[in-house]
């Protein structure tokens, strides 16, 4: 059968598949479903060796939500292949930078999840641990920017917002929350948070400015100079998109979209086993 040009229909190719196992890794509720199911770690482990750049880094973006939940992540870290993968994916000369940090998170959170283990946390500190780890605070490597951005009201103009970002080279991931007007972008440290505001800018009908914390906690809106900032431009756009809603804030309740319980997701899980086991074996 060939199998590049002539796929049918019904047969999914890697990057749909695993687009849509990060979309289901992306609800909380989903993500110990995913690591119980027979095919999937297996299936985004092999993922991590494709040829296809962005199926990679889409890949590595399930498994930075699945490390989020710390019950996943002795299993993750026992998977054959998980860990020597993530090394490959690190010292692989051609791999993107960006994808090489993703990796590198991932491969840290899950080495330290034994340790973790050994000492007792207060449920406070957990909590806080967790939203740090997934903004990439503990990560020295990456940095994130919180941007609050006036415009941001609708479905194309979120697009718009995100086609500027993936043109920025230097930007890890990013998420939209919506209802409050706000973008969280992580970064590498030597890409200035000016140059987030000049991709914004130049959509000619957005405009950003930066949430930072006063001495005394109270968020404060703080301006971009007006000076537009020269962008390195990323010159292969990976063909992924970030997710929709952020999991840091939002108001402290798992949203969950409607296509994506439990229930959906396993049925969804089932496809997609199906899928990797005829795709690699």
């Amino acid at each position: 059968m060939n199998s590049s040009s002539s796929t049918m229909n019904e047969e999914p190719d890697a990057l749909s598949v695993v687009n849509q196992l990060r979309d289901l890794a992306a609800d909380p509720l989903n993500r110990r479903a995913i690591v119980q199911d027979q095919g999937c770690l297996p299936g985004l482990i092999l993922f991590m060796d494709h040829p296809n750049p962005p199926v990679v880094h889409s890949a590595l973006l399930a498994l930075r939500y699945l490390a989020e939940c710390r019950a996943n992540r002795e299993k993750m870290k026992g998977e054959l292949g998980m860990m020597l993968s993530l090394q490959n994916v690190i010292q692989k000369t051609t791999t993107p930078g960006e994808t090489k940090l993703l990796a590198s998170e991932i491969y840290d959170i899950l080495q330290s999840s034994n340790m973790a283990d050994g000492e007792s946390f207060n449920e406070m500190n957990s909590r806080r641990r967790k939203a740090q780890f997934f903004l990439g605070t503990t990560n020295k490597r990456a940095k994130t920017v919180v941007l609050h951005i006036d415009g941001l009201d609708d479905t194309s103009r979120r697009n718009l917002c995100e086609e500027a970002l993936l043109k920025i080279k230097g930007v890890i991931s990013f998420t939209f929350q919506m209802a409050v007007q706000r973008c969280v972008v992580r970064i590498r440290p030597d890409l200035k948070a000016e140059a987030l505001a000049s991709a914004i800018a130049s959509t000619k009908v957005m405009k950003a400015q930066q949430v930072v914390k006063s001495e005394s906690g109270e968020e404060m809106l703080v301006p971009f100079q007006d000076t537009p900032v020269q962008v390195e431009q990323n010159t292969e756009l990976p063909d992924y998109l970030p997710e929709d809603e952020s999991p840091t804030k939002e108001q402290d309740k798992a949203v969950s979209r409607d296509d994506s319980h439990p229930e959906g997701a396993a049925s969804w899980l089932s496809t997609a086993a199906n899928f990797l086991s005829r795709s690699f074996y």
